[in-house]
């Protein structure tokens, strides 16, 4: 038993490695892709395509009357540039907007963004810096500084018309709600990298709808953020006395767990990164001071930064400028800034929040001159939560999918392009989940109906998405309206099954931005997996259309020489 499962896995191990090989091919013969990359790290005021959207996206939600919306970009993808562009056009309508973050850094950074895309001077609220009296109609606001009574109750209700939150995913403490409570009339914009679903359901507490998201899958496979490579450590660490605090790991207990490993981590990071550019994120200040002392006895270039650091901006530079070529943090390097050439992280602060994690490994995934992949070193957690964060959970958006990620990751003991694993990993997540329902979908085929059954739309398509959503926001959890199930049935859907607004609306833009790539209708599913072809719904539409010609001119029998079971468009 044990030797067949080694060979799965070293079957499963070639098969991702194959794919690795096809994606390298990929994006070298995509040359576009190649030649675009230069002037996508220059930031100005022209919009990449997915920005563009976003930004309409945004302002389509407000001209609904959703007050409340949220932006989702992973990290590198130009979120800041992008509501620098919706505050340029709320300005011009005259309304007074404000900026809100949590750190001096994303204030700072706002600022200089705004004036560069667009020209347009920011007022700060800050400590002692106010923008009562000023004429600029942009402010930066500290939410530290704007939660205290004194200083919020001198702002009329109705002072700010927009509100753009910065690193979104905080907006749920009370001192951005007391603020967002005091101005209840604005807009607001909600701007985060990194919610998965739990966040986003939390996150509708406060928001009402998503505006737009692009994921960090996509921002790879266009070109915009660099390929990740993953490999895990062959290092058990025990995590099993860590205890939790607010959600998360103990810190202090973190670093007390950390301390016996680190010279073993340290020479494993010797095999493996001497030569890269590596960032390594630890929970304590002295833990992060002592990993470095390791490191530089035993060859590296290292360095170390935290939040009491005189010397911070100058380590920062010598990093940059390669006199270090490691750099090792306490969690200070999570939001607010960016050497586009690392192209190693190592996380040694576990954590079970997927947006720390998120902003973690973002510190790798821009572009750089040279830069060929981010390789994200893992290491064999040892917990009794399985809620722990992992490399898969960067992509993948079902838990069965990051699970088998997890697996793969770990028999391989060498780097492996994410994107590959997660190809392979769902395959295999919705074969086991098709024999699973083989019986269900057997008679729901056999059914003589003329619209397609959600369930089988989702399978035939390999929409993991769909088949793991759940509503986030509380128009999502309503019934669906009655215009949703009249075009779900007009589509060629069966809406008796879809229970929810928000599951009817994610298939209807499915359906929709299926028929712009040309791919195969509900009813061209429901046809030919009628006649015993399999994942009809990842075929293009011409194909499926031909192959319906064939069969119609044949009298409606399958021509001579195809087998539907193993039939698979050229």
């Amino acid at each position: 038993m044990v030797s067949s499962i080694t060979k799965l896995n070293a079957f499963m191990i070639l098969k991702i490695q194959r794919q690795q090989h096809l994606l390298r091919q990929h994006r070298s013969n995509k040359t576009y892709i190649k030649d675009n990359r230069r002037p996508l790290l220059r930031f100005g005021p022209q919009l990449r395509p997915y920005q563009e959207e976003a930004k309409q996206a945004i302002f389509d939600e407000w001209n609904k009357g959703i007050n409340r919306t949220l932006l989702v970009l992973p990290t590198g993808c130009g979120k800041t540039i992008v509501f620098a562009k919706v505050t340029e056009e709320q300005v011009k309508q005259g309304d007074r907007v404000l900026i809100l973050a949590h750190r001096f850094e994303l204030l700072q950074q706002a600022c200089d963004k705004i004036e560069q895309a667009t020209g347009l001077k920011s007022a700060m609220e800050k400590a002692e810096y106010t923008c009562m009296g000023s004429w600029y109609r942009v402010v930066v606001g500290s939410v530290q500084t704007l939660m205290r009574e004194k200083r919020l109750n001198g702002f009329a209700k109705d002072f700010f018309d927009t509100i753009i939150v910065d690193e979104a995913h905080h907006v749920l403490s009370d001192s951005y709600q007391k603020v967002l409570e005091h101005f209840d009339s604005a807009k607001v914009l909600g701007v985060t990298a990194t919610p998965d679903r739990g966040d986003m359901r939390n996150l509708g507490q406060c928001f009402e709808s998503l505006a737009y998201e692009y994921t960090l899958p996509k921002a790879i496979k266009e070109g915009y953020l660099s390929p990740i490579k993953a490999q895990t450590i062959p290092l058990k660490l025990d995590l099993t006395g860590v205890g939790t605090q607010a959600g998360d790991f103990k810190t202090s207990d973190l670093g007390t767990a950390l301390d016996p490993y680190l010279n073993q981590i340290a020479e494993e990071m010797a095999k493996i990164c001497m030569d890269r550019k590596t960032v390594v994120f630890l929970p304590l200040v002295k833990t992060s001071q002592k990993f470095r002392d390791i490191l530089n006895g035993i060859g590296f270039s290292a360095a170390e930064v935290n939040g009491n650091s005189d010397d911070r901006a100058k380590v920062l530079s010598d990093f940059e400028t390669g006199k270090y070529n490691v750099l090792c943090n306490s969690m200070l390097l999570t939001e607010g800034w960016d050497c586009p050439a690392v192209d190693c992280i190592v996380v040694l602060r576990p954590t079970k929040v997927r947006s720390l994690y998120c902003q973690m490994v973002g510190r790798g995934t821009r572009l750089a001159p040279d830069k060929k992949e981010l390789l994200l070193l893992d290491f064999l957690w040892h917990t009794e939560r399985h809620e722990l964060c992992r490399p898969a959970h960067l992509i993948a958006t079902n838990e069965d999918v990051a699970r088998a990620m997890t697996e793969t990751l770990q028999d391989a003991a060498c780097p492996l392009d994410l994107e590959a694993v997660e190809k392979q990993a769902s395959e295999d997540v919705v074969a086991q989940r098709e024999e699973a329902l083989a019986k269900q979908l057997a008679a729901m085929k056999q059914r003589k109906r003329k619209l397609v059954d959600p369930l089988q739309f989702e399978m035939s398509i390999q929409a993991e998405d769909l088949s793991s959503y759940v509503p986030a926001f509380g128009w999502e959890m309503s019934p669906a309206s009655e215009k949703q199930l009249k075009t779900l049935e007009k589509f060629g859907i069966n809406p008796d099954e879809i229970d929810n607004a928000g599951k009817a609306a994610k298939i209807l833009d499915r359906l929709d931005k299926r028929r712009n790539e040309g791919l195969t209708t509900p009813k061209q599913i429901r046809f030919l997996e009628g006649r015993g072809f399999r994942h009809v719904g990842t075929w293009s539409f011409e194909h499926a259309k031909k192959l319906i010609d064939r069969i119609a001119a044949g009298g409606w029998r399958i021509p001579a020489g195809i087998d539907p079971r193993i039939y698979k468009p050229e």
